[in-house]
C-alpha cells in the first residue's frame, strides 16, 4: 500500500476527547486527511488493539490507511496498514519482517547522522522533525526550522513528511522545503471542527 503523506493526522486521545477519537478521525478524513496514525503513549496494548480495530472498520472504503505509532504487536493484532517507529523503538529490519512487504513502515529522523545510517530499502517514508517545538512531545530533539527541514529532505532517499508544531499556515513553507506533506496533531485534533480544520490546509 502506498502512503499519501500530504495531510497526515496523528491522534492525541486528550485533544480528541470532546468529539471522540473515532469521530474526530472520520471528520478529519472528510476534510482531506490522507493518512492516520493512532498514537497513545499511555493506553494498554489491549486498549489500542480495540481502538485500532474500530478505526480500521470506520476507515473502510475511504482509501485512508491506518498506521500505529511505535507498537508492532498492536499493528499486527489490530489489522493496521502499517507502523511508524522512532529511533529507539526497535530495528527497522525486525519490523519489516514481522509486518510483511505490503505494510507501510515509517521512521522518525531528526538529524543528518540518523539519515545517513538508515535502512532505506525496508522503509516507505521518513517523518522529519520537529520543525518547531511542540507540547505533544517533551523529549523531542532540537527543532529543525524550515532550513533544517530542507536540508534533511534534500538528503532523503525516501518520501518525507514534516512534523512538529505545524499548522495550516506552515503548509507552503513545508512544501517549499521539499517535503511531501505535513503531520499534524493539535491543528486538527484540538479544534471545534476537525473537518473544517483539515480543509484549511493548502494542498500542493
Amino acid at each position: 500500500m502506498r502512503a499519501d503523506l500530504s495531510l497526515y493526522l496523528v491522534t492525541d486521545p486528550r485533544l480528541c476527547e470532546s468529539h471522540g477519537l473515532v469521530e474526530t478521525v472520520m471528520a478529519a478524513v472528510r476534510g482531506g486527511v490522507s493518512l492516520v496514525q493512532l498514537r497513545d503513549k499511555h493506553a494498554s496494548d489491549a486498549e489500542l488493539v480495540s481502538l485500532a480495530r474500530r478505526l480500521k472498520t470506520a476507515l473502510a472504503g475511504s482509501g485512508v490507511p491506518l498506521i500505529i505509532n511505535d507498537r508492532l504487536e498492536v499493528a499486527l493484532a489490530g489489522g493496521a496498514d502499517g507502523l511508524h517507529i522512532g529511533q529507539d523503538d526497535g530495528e527497522v529490519a525486525d519490523a519489516r519482517a514481522a509486518l510483511g512487504p505490503e505494510a507501510i513502515l515509517g521512521l522518525s529522523v531528526q538529524t543528518p547522522e540518523q539519515l545517513a545510517r538508515l535502512d532505506a530499502r525496508r522503509l516507505d517514508y521518513l517523518g522529519l522533525g520537529p520543525v518547531f517545538a511542540t507540547p505533544s512531545k517533551h523529549d523531542h530533539a532540537r527543532p529543525l526550522g524550515f532550513a533544517g527541514l530542507a536540508e534533511l529532505v534534500a538528503a532523503s532517499p525516501l518520501p518525507t513528511v514534516a512534523i512538529g508544531g505545524l499548522k495550516a499556515e506552515h503548509a507552503r513553507d513545508v512544501y517549499r522545503a521539499g517535503a511531501d506533506g505535513l503531520a499534524v496533531i493539535s491543528a486538527i485534533c484540538g479544534t471545534p471542527d476537525p473537518e473544517a480544520a483539515a480543509r484549511a490546509f493548502p494542498r500542493r
